[in-house]
């Protein structure tokens, strides 16, 4: 079957709670360990048929937001979803406190446990009515962006397709892109705002409702946060101030010497004069390359690829009304991953196969585990991503042709210089929660501030909108999902590690790579990373050896060539 062709039917909510209450008294009733395994498997069965056909409407969804039925099927899910949420967490405190809990750790492993201690500081039912308040809002931001229509030399396009203006060779044609994409959001400021100030609010009064100072901590363990906190991950900006700040200053030099401009500006999106890297070819030739290098980097992604290719678990081009950026989900009842992009004609077409393939195909080996522990915590689920863009480096050339050593230029460099927006992004959203009483004004002002610490040569020039602090409007994921964004960095500098130690060892490196993904969420962040011997990023020292090789491959290639 295609996945055009998996049936879709409405999980009815009241039904289900019928079944959780059921499975919630025969687990009381249990006699015996093994009795109450048997109950906690038909739950995770249950789980997975629900989540089947809720990840289904919400990719249909995502394909074609102006699709009625799946628009509603969504709103449904997003309504309802909760009230289910209250019966899994009192399933949830019953295992916790099982007088078989000893027997239950050697079937499902501790981390289960310590998964279950974190999500129950998450949940009251108390909150029920704000947790829909808040997917409702979040939509809103989804929606509006989605549905974003920019007028540019006399055509209409949204977000995603606006990109290849902004990095048009011509630097007026950049310039203009930026102020027309800007114009949009300029438009829209005061229901952005709006948007966020009711998702700051109502994300607070969930966490005094479950007795927290602020969100801080709750947003901590919502991401399921289990092996660092807070604290650790200030350690951790303080590092990218020290060491990563001033190499991507290095390399922002470079650029401009190579740009052969007086000063760089913020629509200077472009690494050469020459143009950036492009793929060559259209997205069924970019699949096929993709298919190629998959089969042949190992036996176990030429499997997971062909069966992506033969389900069509994709959807990559960008049209009118698809939901904006990228991402990878997973249908349990298929064991099929699902990829969802926006293909616009750039490099990112092919960083998409790579890193939502990251995603897919670690998903894909670990679909066996129980469902908490098929993915793991967000920050670990985005090595795998940005370590396959580096692992599939010997293949680049499928894609680039003439453009190839220019691609790893630019990928090194940039992956490197994302690593200060990264934790900008994940400071913001601390003062943000830290004070959420901040009017719309001050909250931009703290982002201008920060961008100032973390990105001193952005330079917005006249485009007043930016250049007040409203960068931040196009990132998601603040809006979505808060204090997301860091995973990325951490991940990136795990990443590292796996670009140096591919080129100095590559079974090695696979090996290692591959492990990881069959942990799936077996374990937290830093008992991954340990038993595949990689360093800790929240340890002094490791982001600037990680940097190293790094830096020194790109002052060994002369740049002016592109």
């Amino acid at each position: 079957m295609k996945f055009q062709d998996f049936p879709y039917k409405r999980q009815d909510v009241e039904v289900i709670i019928k079944e959780l209450e059921q499975l919630t008294n025969s687990f009381v009733e249990a006699k015996t360990a093994n009795e109450q395994v048997k109950v906690i498997k038909k739950l995770y069965s249950l789980q997975d048929e629900f989540m089947s056909h809720a990840v289904i409407a919400s990719v249909r969804n995502s394909i074609d937001t102006k699709d009625e039925f799946y628009d509603n099927e969504v709103k449904y899910y997003d309504e309802k979803g909760p009230l289910i949420g209250k019966y899994y967490n009192d399933f949830s405190k019953l295992m916790y406190n099982s007088k078989f809990k000893d027997e239950l750790i050697k079937e499902f492993g501790k981390y289960l446990f310590d998964q279950i201690e974190v999500s129950l500081k998450t949940f009251d039912e108390k909150i029920i009515p704000l947790l829909i308040a808040e997917n409702k809002i979040a939509r809103e931001y989804s929606n509006l962006i989605a549905g974003a229509e920019i007028e540019f030399e006399g055509k209409i396009y949204n977000l995603s397709q606006m990109t290849p203006f902004a990095k048009s060779i011509d630097r007026k044609t950049r310039h203009q892109a930026q102020l027309a994409v800007s114009g949009f959001f300029s438009k829209k400021e005061v229901e952005i705002d709006d948007i966020y100030d009711k998702l700051v609010k109502v994300r607070n009064e969930i966490a005094l409702t479950l007795g927290y100072e602020n969100y801080v901590e709750l947003g901590y363990y919502r991401m399921g946060r289990t092996d660092y906190d807070a604290k650790d991950v200030y350690n951790y900006r303080e590092q990218i101030k020290r060491e990563v700040v001033p190499a991507v200053s290095k390399l922002n030099k470079r650029k401009q010497a190579r740009l052969n401009v007086s000063k760089l500006m913020s629509y200077d999106t472009i690494s050469f004069l020459s143009g950036d890297p492009t793929p060559k070819g259209e997205v069924k030739h970019l699949v096929n390359m993709a298919k190629k290098m998959y089969t042949e980097m190992s036996p176990e992604t030429g499997e997971f690829f062909n069966f992506m290719v033969k389900h069509n678990l994709f959807d990559l081009e960008s049209k009118k009304g698809k939901r904006g950026g990228g991402y990878c989900t997973f249908i349990p009842s298929y064991g099929a991953p699902f990829i969802f992009a926006n293909f616009n004609g750039t490099a990112g077409d092919v960083d998409v196969l790579t890193h939502e393939a990251g995603h897919a195909f670690q998903v894909y080996s670990s679909k066996d585990n129980i469902p908490p522990q098929r993915w793991p915590g967000m920050e670990s689920a985005e090595i795998h991503s940005m370590s396959m863009e580096f692992l599939t480096w010997p293949w680049m050339e499928l894609f680039f042709k003439e453009d190839t050593e220019k691609y790893y230029f630019t990928h090194l460099a940039s992956t490197i210089s994302f690593l200060p927006y990264g934790a900008l992004v994940d400071e913001f959203q601390h003062e943000v929660y830290e004070k959420p009483h901040m009017s719309p004004a001050e909250r931009k002002q703290t982002w201008r501030r920060l961008e100032k610490i973390y990105l001193p040569e952005k330079d917005y020039g006249d485009d007043k909108m930016m250049d007040k602090g409203t960068y931040w409007y196009r990132q998601g994921h603040i809006f979505s999902s808060p204090f997301y964004y860091i995973d990325y960095t951490l991940a990136q500098v795990i990443a590292f590690q796996y670009w140096h130690l591919s080129r100095v060892d590559r079974e090695k490196a696979w090996e290692s790579y591959y492990k990881l993904c069959t942990l799936g969420g077996t374990k937290g962040f830093i008992g991954l990373i340990s038993e595949v011997n990689l360093k800790n990023p929240f340890k002094d020292g490791t982001i600037k050896e990680a940097l190293k090789p790094l830096m020194e491959y790109l002052d060994g290639v002369d740049d002016s060539k592109f």
